[in-house]
């Protein structure tokens, strides 16, 4: 599902980097059983939902918890994989969503909102199609092995580090790259190497403020609004303010410009070859 062997390297399908799932491949290569391998709880309580319900949750859960959970429910950013969560395996029409859902989660940074009975069912229906699909699946998320990131060539790598790839404009081995592969190891290096945002790495990820991508929101009113980047696409553009709230704004409606301290390492992941990606993270696992 997320990669497939050429030769002796591994070509790698970013979207699954992005979700965060292959963390769970550590623990597997320590001979314990990973998360991703296991089946999702099963739903205690069948239940089913006209197909315009769902369509309807969709619109609700994509701007309001996409940007944790991700679009399809399957985890994101910080937000755990829903799929997967017993609280809705036991969730019965919303009794325990719904309550989740308008009371918020303080303690693991996730706020209340403020939905109508209808939007929040929308919502449930949504999630519990979503897994449906899930369990409808008949094989389970596959793992990455440890010896999959030790093929690349470090000389190689310092040469793409130092010259084509123009990693050494921003970075310096002997500076804020130096002791990396100390603070991170294997995965969570490749993770940080391709999302130094925090993509990939998991609830709970620190990102260093001058990583932070920066929204500024024009009202029609001229009023502008300013704060870290929650979700975007092209219906939809939300910021988390300086107060921590997090606010939504159809995309057509708003003038808004976004500041991406990081724009070279999106550029560069259309740019990196499977084996360029493989020797950089090989020099990278040098710098102690």
């Amino acid at each position: 599902m997320f990669s497939v062997l050429s030769g002796d390297r591994v070509v790698w399908i970013s979207t699954v980097l992005l979700a965060g799932i292959p963390l769970a491949a550590w623990s597997h290569a320590q001979g314990r059983s990973s998360p991703a391998s296991q089946r999702p709880p099963q739903s205690a309580t069948a239940q089913s939902y006209p197909p315009e319900q769902v369509q309807a949750g969709r619109s609700v859960f994509v701007p309001q918890c996409g940007f944790c959970h991700g679009r399809d429910a399957t985890g994101g950013e910080s937000g755990p994989d829903l799929t997967r969560s017993v609280l809705v395996a036991e969730d019965v029409r919303g009794d325990k969503i719904g309550a989740v859902v308008r009371s918020g989660r303080p303690d693991k940074g996730m706020p209340p909102f403020n939905l109508s009975e209808s939007d929040v069912m929308a919502m449930v229906a949504f999630i519990h199609d979503q897994k449906l699909k899930i369990e409808s699946l008949q094989g389970n998320r596959r793992t990455v092995e440890v010896a999959d990131l030790g093929t690349g060539n470090p000389e190689a790598g310092k040469r793409y580090f130092n010259g084509a790839g123009g990693c050494a404009g921003c970075h310096s081995p002997t500076g804020d790259l130096a002791g990396v592969a100390a603070r991170l190891q294997g995965l969570t290096l490749l993770q940080r190497m391709l999302y130094p945002s925090g993509r990939g790495g998991g609830a709970g990820a620190s990102i260093p403020d001058r990583l932070v991508t920066k929204v500024t929101v024009t009202l029609p009113s001229g009023q502008t609004v300013t704060g870290r980047l929650a979700y975007r696409d092209e219906f939809t553009i939300a910021l988390t303010d300086s107060s921590g709230w997090y606010r939504a704004w159809p995309a057509s409606q708003v003038k808004f410009t976004v500041d991406n301290p990081l724009e070279a390492h999106a550029e560069q992941l259309r740019k990196y070859t499977d084996e360029d990606m493989h020797d950089v993270l090989a020099y990278l696992q040098t710098l102690r």
